[in-house]
């Protein structure tokens, strides 16, 4: 229909190598495998990508290429891009003549690594974005609002003490807004000194061995480790790479240096003509279900087919227990928001309910300074006419309320709380009650 075929196949290669090695992995192993010559891919692909860094690293792979060098040597130059594992695949694969194969198991290895890091950090967005926004909330209250409630109620309770939990509230608001910078300080240092200290040898073991064994999380961890030790040496024993060598690389990629320590004993192990089973289940890191299998796997002689069968396993793992951490750490973050939160309402209201439950309901006694102090706040905000007015009335009502029934001083005292707009109807309570109970007011 006068269509080229290189068409679709250029704009597939446009949408998918701008996702970095992993598409151009993918895509040069789909054009070698239907006989275009590797240089010729490499070139589609560079004027293809949109990456300009990958870019740069196409063009350096195929200049080396065009100098001499072997696939895999020129990928070795650009070891932030190519790790070792990547390497050490292209170069078994050039070996036995197989370089699209190798290519596409590479391939499917980044993509099936990567599948299960962007599973991880879907589901930890949610709670990591909801500690974030409570923890500036928090930060919010304590420093600004909290603050606030204490200057009113020190003059609604003039003197009287505050309940104790609205006390402790208000001294860990205190201690927050005291020492704000601080705290921020702090949290800046540990934040730049965390990171360095686990880049150290002895940080980074006791780093990776906590990820093991923290709770929830390091079983998760555990599942993620065993896939990626049973699928990078599975890929690599199918690849045709020598045992030693493999294990040498899966140790280098294991991005943990308990699980290195655990590969190295295997190694050896191997070396010396044992086996990889005895080491495994001796870690007592990897289930013994894994050491089983692999045990298996070395007498039958389907060592790499069973690896990749433990790593989809664990993969599926992986999944159910992100989805299961997810599902449970929601609840727990809205239990624990809304325990905080409640208890820093509670404080505050707290000490309203002993200022509007206080001396006049019960009568007979003085009116309290709580129910004075709202008073006076409530008149504080006119001229000196209007707050001595107020001031004068409080004192009317304290005299009356010793005489009178408490349900009448307190529709008196709401009425005088309102402020000087409704204080008409105060005044004429105030006249009728002083006339009844004979108080000169």
């Amino acid at each position: 229909i006068g269509v080229s075929v290189a068409s679709p196949v250029a704009t597939l290669i446009r949408y998918t190598v701008t996702g970095g090695p992993t598409g151009f992995t993918r895509q040069l192993a789909t054009l070698i495998d239907v006989g275009m010559p590797l240089m010729r891919g490499l070139r589609i692909l560079q004027e293809q990508t949109e990456n300009r860094a990958l870019k740069r690293v196409i063009t350096d792979v195929a200049a080396a290429i065009e100098g001499g060098s072997t696939l895999s040597e020129a990928l070795a130059a650009h070891p932030r891009v190519f790790n070792p594992l990547y390497v050490n695949m292209v170069k078994a694969g050039e070996m036995g003549g197989v370089l699209e194969v190798a290519l596409r198991r590479q391939a499917e290895f980044m993509e099936k690594a990567l599948k299960i890091k962007g599973k991880i950090k879907a589901a930890m967005f949610y709670p990591v974005a909801v500690l974030v926004v409570a923890t500036g909330i928090l930060a919010l209250l304590t420093v600004f609002v909290i603050p606030r409630f204490q200057a009113i109620f020190d003059g609604l309770l003039n003197g009287r003490p505050m309940p104790s939990f609205t006390v402790w509230v208000l001294k860990i608001s205190d201690v927050f807004k005291s020492h704000f910078l601080t705290v921020g300080m702090v949290g800046l240092v540990l934040a730049f000194v965390l990171p360095i200290l686990v880049r150290t040898r002895r940080g980074r073991r006791w780093f990776d061995r906590f990820k093991l064994i923290m709770p929830v999380v390091g079983t998760v961890c555990q599942k993620v480790v065993l896939s990626r030790f049973a699928r990078t040496l599975g890929t690599l024993l199918g690849s045709g790479v020598p045992i030693l060598q493999a294990l040498t690389i899966v140790k280098e990629t294991s991005g943990n240096v308990i699980v290195g320590g655990v590969i190295s004993k295997i190694h050896d192990s191997v070396k010396e003509g044992g086996s990889i089973a005895g080491p495994l289940k001796e870690s007592r890191i990897f289930p013994a279900m894994v050491s089983g299998m692999v045990d298996v796997g070395e007498q039958t002689g389907a060592l790499p087919d069973m690896l990749m069968r433990i790593a989809d396993t664990s993969d599926e793992e992986v999944d159910n227990a992100v989805s299961a951490m997810t599902s449970l750490l929601e609840p727990v973050m809205i239990i624990f928001l809304a325990i905080v939160v409640g208890s820093i309402v509670i404080a505050m209201f707290l000490p309203l309910i002993a200022i509007i439950g206080g001396d006049v309901i019960g009568g007979g006694d003085d009116l309290g300074g709580g129910r004075t102090g709202a008073i006076a706040l409530a008149w504080g905000g006119g001229d000196q006419n209007t707050q001595r007015a107020g001031r004068g009335l409080v004192e009317v009502l304290d005299k009356v309320s010793r005489h009178s029934d408490s349900s009448d001083c307190v529709s008196i005292f709401a009425l005088l709380s309102a402020g000087p707009a409704r204080c008409g109807g105060a005044i004429f309570f105030l006249e009728l009650l002083a006339t009844t109970d004979g108080v000169s007011a």
